[in-house]
């Protein structure tokens, strides 16, 4: 059974969730989210299950080492979380979602000790042939909170048995088990050419509970590198400096 924590979500675009914790209560959390925590805390950092728990985790663009925060103390105390871009903090309350829930990978920030983070494959075989970052999938599974985070605004939908939805594969942030998943061709040619969405969108068939993010990470990402590497042969200006160098960090730590 998950510990039984408080939270508060504080800012708008660039959010921290901040977790009250009683006394030998608990929350774990994805290695460097931790803000700051107040006295009486313990960090401990593993594996959390083993060394192959961690190699799952680092299939899901997760970190090997997970981090856990104990309340050792007496009274109340605090720990904060942030999310590593501008965007938003989602909670679920898996208690109250069915005890599952399946997250983009890299999308975990933390969630109450006693909720496990496990790696989850997609079943159809396009998925598996064409989903690329969209393949490996996170399975949060308990009865208590867990935090995801997402990029711009966050669209929160409820599908009816049957009801499809295609999306850009970025856009998903989690969705229930009982949402069925697939990647498929967007067909036409001048479409697969031309249309600048990709060759392939996720399909989404209810029934169940989905959130989608107005801004992927990647997508800004491959923006701003575009428009770095259009300065390249640009007179080196302090924009083009900064532009290069804004790409090299986007482009060695892309976290999608």
């Amino acid at each position: 059974m998950a510990d039984i924590i408080d939270y508060r979500i504080i800012g708008d675009d660039m959010q921290l969730v901040e977790i009250e914790l009683d006394p030998q209560e608990g929350v774990r959390a994805e290695v460097g989210a931790m803000m700051y925590m107040e006295d009486g805390i313990e960090m401990n950092t593993g594996t959390g299950g083993g060394l192959f728990k961690g190699f799952k985790r680092m299939l899901t663009g997760d970190g090997f080492f997970i981090t856990s925060f104990v309340h050792g103390g007496r009274g109340k105390a605090h720990v904060a979380f942030g999310a590593p871009f501008p965007g938003k903090i989602i909670p679920l309350d898996l208690g109250k979602l069915g005890g599952e829930f399946i997250v983009q990978k890299d999308g975990f920030l933390c969630a109450a000790q006693g909720v496990d983070i496990d790696i989850a494959f997609t079943k159809r075989l396009g998925a598996g042939l064409f989903g690329g970052e969209g393949f490996i999938l996170q399975r949060l599974t308990g009865d208590g909170l867990a935090f995801v985070h997402a990029g711009g605004a966050i669209i929160e939908k409820e599908l009816a048995p049957g009801e499809h939805l295609r999306i850009d594969t970025g856009s998903m942030v989690a969705i229930a088990p009982t949402v069925d998943y697939d990647i498929k061709f967007v067909g036409g040619f001048k479409n697969a050419l031309f249309g600048g969405e990709g060759l392939f969108l996720t399909t989404l068939t209810g029934p169940g509970k989905i959130y989608l993010q107005s801004l992927p990470f990647s997508r800004l990402a491959d923006r701003i590198l575009a428009s770095s590497n259009s300065n390249r042969g640009e007179s080196k200006g302090a924009a083009g400096i900064g532009g290069d160098i804004i790409g090299g960090i986007l482009g060695g730590n892309k976290r999608f």
